[in-house]
């Protein structure tokens, strides 16, 4: 409670972040009802809101920023093809910076596709730096709550190993597969120690708040999901709140 208000009154020397998620971009007319895909025209207006209020910057710039004040992180997971055609323009377009997460595996399997999805990893490589951030998202995109320590050190050690063979720069920050990670002690601990022997500066769950830097607990971070079906009054609680309802 304490450092609520504290956060409140500016006693913190933590400052807020919203870190926004988000996975596929189309047209409303090539769009499905489906809550992880998000209208280019209602990303623009989004946008449009976000440019007139915040700053967008990438993970590997926290530590440079004096001040996180109206301060906002893009996160966009997967990789998707429609990010490259209906994301990128319109980054270029205001001018904002967004991080992609990647799961190498699906990457990798998706180049065979007549019909893909994914982006290419010579696509992934192309995409202008100056707006795009590459980090993390498992190898196999396995949920980590469900599988062993050992096969989740592996397939982070995968993940970054298929990012330098393919000559792709990356911020070593994960983004869990569905969110998931072991949330029970000890294997929590542990889980925990093994991402910092494995070079993982900070990993992001999903949790729908607004979350404070510098982190409480930098593989715990809180992320605020995007859905397609949010109105844009609903897109505005949740950027001020993190969430909907109090």
């Amino acid at each position: 409670m304490f450092n609520f208000f504290a956060r409140i009154l500016g006693f913190s020397k933590k400052k807020s972040i919203r870190i926004l998620m988000y996975h596929m971009v189309l047209p409303k007319d090539k769009s499905y009802k489906e809550n992880l895909i998000v209208t280019t025209e209602d990303l623009e207006k989004q946008f449009e809101y976000i440019k007139k209020r915040y700053q967008t910057l990438f993970f590997k710039e926290l530590e440079s920023k004096k001040s996180l004040h109206h301060k906002i992180i893009l996160t966009f997971d997967d990789g998707y093809y429609n990010n490259l055609e209906y994301l990128l323009p319109l980054l270029e377009k205001y001018q904002l910076k967004a991080t992609i997460f990647i799961p190498t595996e699906l990457i990798q399997k998706d180049e065979k596709n007549d019909k893909r999805k994914m982006m290419t990893f010579d696509e992934i490589r192309s995409l202008n730096p100056k707006l795009v951030e590459i980090a993390l998202h498992s190898h196999t995109h396995r949920n980590y709550s469900q599988i062993s320590l050992q096969e989740v050190e592996e397939d982070l050690r995968e993940n970054m190993a298929m990012l330098e063979e393919k000559q792709i720069a990356f911020t070593k920050v994960l983004a869990y597969p569905y969110g998931k990670f072991p949330k029970k002690n000890p294997q929590k601990e542990e889980f925990f120690r093994m991402l910092e022997r494995s070079g993982i500066t900070a990993a992001v769950r999903i949790g729908n708040n607004v979350d404070y830097y510098p982190w409480k607990n930098k593989f715990e971070i809180k992320r605020i999901d995007i859905k397609g079906c949010d109105s844009f009054n609903a897109f505005k609680w949740k950027l001020r709140l993190g969430k909907i309802k109090l």
